[in-house]
């Protein structure tokens, strides 16, 4: 075999080379020796087989095993030639050519390195900004709608029909086909008129009650109700409503604040500092996301000058080409399919940004590193958990649903990232 080394640049290594048929057959007459030691095959004894029948039975299969043995003997010699560490290598070998004659097999592969990123001088790529504070207004605003949000309901003075946003006391019984169902029925149940609690047109329906009327809501199940014997079915609730509720001013004092912050101890001063820290956060979260973060990530990006490893540059175009394509519609996607020219074009066009992102990739890995910046699996699972919380979701099935998909590495790097960015513009201060 010849090879021959060609650097394209710190990245990105070409090995070229002949493997000539002579190699390939040497290598199928060994493996089809080693099959024949392991086949059991009618006729011979266990181990005795034949390589001439080995070859007769799996031919294709040994000569297609002979060749990617000889392939990569023939990338080991280049990588040896070109003195690359194995370890540096990043992504799979890229075959640029691979061209069968009848003598030989010529080919051509690229192999993508590591970038030596030398994390200095990023320092001056900082942007600088002054910290956000919290006035005295807003503050006040952020206490007036937590105690909006926590003010108590109060049986109503005098009594009146039934009002959006008041809480109601009611019994109710349902009925499909005039056969009551299983957990329709309720007695002396709070009900806040507006919260979008019950199927959609129920609490509409109650809106006009006066106390101690009853009345027939109708309403329909929604196709997609988590109950298949109830999905899409109309439904008569006899309603019986009890008392009315409306929601009093809370009252702006320690008390409040005890209870907003399960301390005792905790006064109304303590709430402000703590309201005061929340606004803060928020505004600072806020230049950081839509500000902060990009101009750090376009500086860093323009600071550092090194070549990249083009395999993932490539699988970056990849998946940005593939997101664009989930966003078209289906004639536009036909067109696309149909001309591989614009496809071409549509690869050109996300290059840059594509180059970009790899770039920032390794830019934050070692900057991370020289920062001594972690996180560690366990952050990553009480992060997603906490979203999963918030937002509704079962926290175990979301956390199960990322091990699937391989995306918690994903979000461990953008962590990793906010991380870093938190430390370098001072935010963590």
């Amino acid at each position: 075999m010849k090879v021959t080394v060609k650097k394209m640049d710190d990245a990105n290594v070409l090995v070229s080379g002949t493997v000539e048929n002579s190699v390939v057959e040497t290598n199928v007459d060994r493996l089809a020796r080693e099959a024949g030691k392991q086949m059991k095959v009618d006729g011979f004894r266990q181990g005795k087989v034949p390589p001439h029948i080995v070859k007769k039975l799996h031919g294709d299969k040994l000569q297609q095993d002979a060749e990617s043995e000889a392939l990569k003997a023939l990338m080991d010699m280049g990588i040896a030639e070109a003195g690359i560490n194995t370890a540096d290598i990043i992504g799979e070998p890229s075959f640029k050519k691979y061209d069968k004659k009848e003598d030989k097999i010529e080919v051509e592969i690229e192999l993508s390195l590591r970038p030596d990123l030398k994390a200095e001088g990023y320092e001056k790529a900082i942007p600088t900004f002054k910290k956000p504070t919290a006035t005295a207004k807003e503050v006040d605003a952020k206490l007036k709608e937590l105690a909006s949000q926590n003010a108590p309901f109060e049986k109503i003075a005098r009594k009146r029909a039934v009002k959006d946003g008041d809480m109601t006391l009611i019994d109710f019984e349902g009925f499909v086909d005039g056969v009551a169902f299983d957990g329709g029925k309720a007695e002396k149940f709070n009900l806040k008129i507006g919260s979008a609690q019950f199927i959609p047109g129920f609490e509409e329906q109650i809106i006009g009650m006066k106390y101690e009327e009853q009345k027939d809501v109708v309403v329909t199940f929604p196709k997609e109700y988590q109950s298949a014997e109830l999905a899409g079915k109309e439904a008569t609730f006899k309603v019986t409503l009890h008392e009315i509720q409306e929601q009093v001013e809370a009252a702006l004092d320690d008390a409040l604040a005890q209870k907003l912050l399960s301390d005792e101890k905790a006064t109304l001063d303590t709430l402000k500092e703590k309201l005061k820290e929340q606004v803060v956060s928020e505004k600072v979260s806020k230049v950081y996301n839509e500000k902060l973060k990009p101009e750090l990530i376009e500086a860093l990006v323009k600071h550092f000058d090194f070549a990249l490893p083009s395999n993932i540059v490539e699988q970056e175009i990849d998946a940005k080409i593939n997101a664009k394509a989930r966003e078209m519609k289906p004639e536009e996607l036909k067109v696309y399919q149909e001309n591989p020219e614009k496809v071409e074009t549509l690869r050109d066009e996300v290059r840059q940004e594509a180059q970009d992102s790899v770039k920032a990739t390794f830019i934050v890995d070692a900057l991370a590193k020289k920062e001594a910046i972690n996180v560690e699996d366990q952050e990553v699972s009480q992060a997603i958990y906490y979203e999963a919380m918030m937002s509704g979701q079962d926290p175990q099935q979301v956390i199960k649903y990322y091990e699937e998909n391989n995306l918690l590495p994903a979000v461990k790097m953008g962590m990793i990232e906010d991380k870093l960015f938190g430390k370098l513009l001072g935010l963590d201060a």
